[in-house]
């Protein structure tokens, strides 16, 4: 039996119980996945108040971060990014990891990709560190876009391999001499840039967001030609490392992120 949750502000949309439960009857596990809530500044209060029936957690906004200052046990990956996605539980606490990572490389090569050439990330938070880091020694530079320069030490940290450059929001002209463009803004953020949009554009357009979805600025990108993934697939990927991570089970990606796919769709669908 698994007993997880997702935690994070907000998470009544979260598709992560749907697919992940979904994962584990398919594996023939018995599993309890649900959602809690909790806010930036109470990880603490709440991870000393669980027991030991708890298998682990998927942690999202606000808490990546948060994590790392209350969980001793932390991947060096994890730690590269400053960011935790995945709670298990051991025999002293738990320890802490990201599949946030993995799950960029995963959802670019399910679609045929990778992150070779020039890399355009949108944002500088948890989630562009984390695709920066997938991204790194893959790509020849990595072009950060960012509004402000408060988060730049920490980006700057993860990339150790690629050439890195950082840019202002406005020189949206960029999208005509990249390779990859991925998108870790907030919703409606990006939206912005949508007037900014080239005729036909050669990039490949990775949205993180699934909720709206799609996205305003990934169905502008796509309407004007190019081709694009959506954030369901990043939440797939991740997920499906966080499915291998808490049961200990192996089984092929493919045919599960397949599955979860179906899954996933329907529900957007019908929420929307």
């Amino acid at each position: 039996m698994i007993k997880a949750a997702i935690l994070g502000s907000p998470v009544a949309h979260s598709l992560n119980p749907l697919l992940q439960t979904i994962a584990f009857a398919e594996l023939g596990i018995e599993s309890d996945y649900t959602r809690i809530e909790v806010k930036a500044g109470e990880f603490g209060a709440f991870l000393a108040s669980c027991d030991d029936s708890w298998t682990g957690f998927s942690v999202t906004m606000p808490l990546k971060e948060e994590v790392l200052t209350h969980v001793k046990d932390v991947s060096s990956l994890a730690l590269r990014i400053r960011g935790a996605n995945t709670l298990v539980k051991n025999a002293d606490g738990f320890s802490a990891t990201t599949t946030d990572v993995p799950g960029f490389t995963h959802a670019l090569a399910a679609h045929g990709r990778d992150a070779s050439g020039d890399v355009l990330i949108i944002g500088a938070g948890a989630t562009a560190r984390a695709a920066a880091a997938a991204c790194d020694g893959v790509a020849t530079r990595i072009t950060v876009m960012n509004r402000s320069t408060s988060r730049v030490e920490a980006i700057s940290n993860v990339v150790e391999i690629s050439d890195l450059d950082f840019i202002t929001w406005q020189e949206p002209n960029i999208f005509e001499s990249v390779d990859l463009i991925i998108s870790t803004t907030p919703e409606g953020v990006s939206d912005s840039l949508i007037a900014s949009i080239p005729s036909n554009p050669s990039a490949l357009f990775f949205d993180v967001l699934y909720k709206p979805w799609p996205s305003a600025v990934l169905s502008a990108w796509e309407q004007s030609g190019g081709a694009v993934i959506d954030g369901l697939d990043l939440l797939i990927h991740q997920g499906i490392d966080q499915v291998g991570i808490l049961s200990g089970v192996g089984f092929d990606r493919m045919s599960m992120a397949a599955l979860m796919r179906r899954h996933g769709v329907k529900a957007l669908h019908s929420s929307t």
